[in-house]
């Protein structure tokens, strides 16, 4: 009975850290760095909790419920209600605009509904993973302090690179379209391919080989500041093979 409920436990951790994330967003000093850090802390165990229930050959209906709940909080609510702090801290006001990022909550609540229901998503999935979206939306502050302290990476000083970067991603503009634009993303029936490895054969895995080398370089070479860029090269990606749609995923 215990080892069947320690999938169960894994799974609230990462529902702990999507509290967490919220809680110390509006009651830390830090809490605009601390809140990403608790999100991708959830990731970890979101991670695991899967692989847990596999190691252990326990599985339960509760436990597939519980992950989604979690899900919500930790790459849904969480993520959001950064880029609304981000958005009022850069527009210095709280008119309802700047509640619009607040959509892919709700886009994530359903996107989750959607999966536990959809047969279609076993190798790959239909529509913008959620840990994806809220990987990228919770890198923003992080680059953004990054850039204002002038931090450099392999004995270079990245500033001019760092600012220029750092001002896209943080123009008011850019977050709201960006927001909704992934929203959609979301819920659309666009297929997105997983990083799920059948085997290592390179035919059989071709886009994920290719995905996780420019992924590798990307950090290499800029460090956190990457991680949108592999975001958005994930959605490139995976509409290219849709133009494409004779290579397999």
């Amino acid at each position: 009975m215990i080892r069947k409920q320690i999938p169960n436990g894994v799974t609230l951790c990462n529902l702990l850290c999507g509290i967490l994330s919220i809680y110390t967003l509006y009651n830390c000093e830090k809490g605009i760095l601390l809140a990403p850090l608790f999100i991708l802390l959830g990731t970890v165990f979101d991670f695991f909790d899967g692989l847990v229930a596999r190691l252990l050959k326990v599985s339960s209906t509760i436990g597939k419920e519980l992950d989604s709940l979690a899900d919500i909080v930790s790459f849904g609510i969480a993520p959001s209600l950064i880029v609304v702090s981000i958005l009022q801290s850069q527009s210095q006001n709280s008119g309802i605009i700047t509640f619009l990022p607040l959509v892919m909550a709700l886009m994530s609540a359903y996107r989750l509904a959607k999966f536990n229901l959809d047969e279609r998503q076993i190798e790959n999935f239909i529509g913008l993973p959620t840990p994806a979206n809220a990987l990228l939306w919770i890198s923003l502050p992080i680059i953004n302090y990054t850039a204002n302290n002038n931090i450099t990476l392999w004995g270079l000083n990245m500033e001019l690179l760092y600012s220029n970067i750092s001002s896209v991603l943080s123009n008011p503009m850019f977050l709201i379209i960006g927001s909704l634009v992934t929203s959609f993303l979301l819920v659309s029936e666009i297929p997105m391919f997983s990083l799920k490895f059948k085997n290592l054969k390179w035919e059989n895995n071709k886009v994920r080989f290719v995905f996780l080398a420019i992924s590798f370089i990307l950090i290499f070479l800029i460090n956190i500041f990457a991680v949108p860029f592999i975001v958005f090269l994930y959605i490139i990606i995976s509409l290219t093979i849709n133009i494409f749609n004779n290579h397999e995923i």
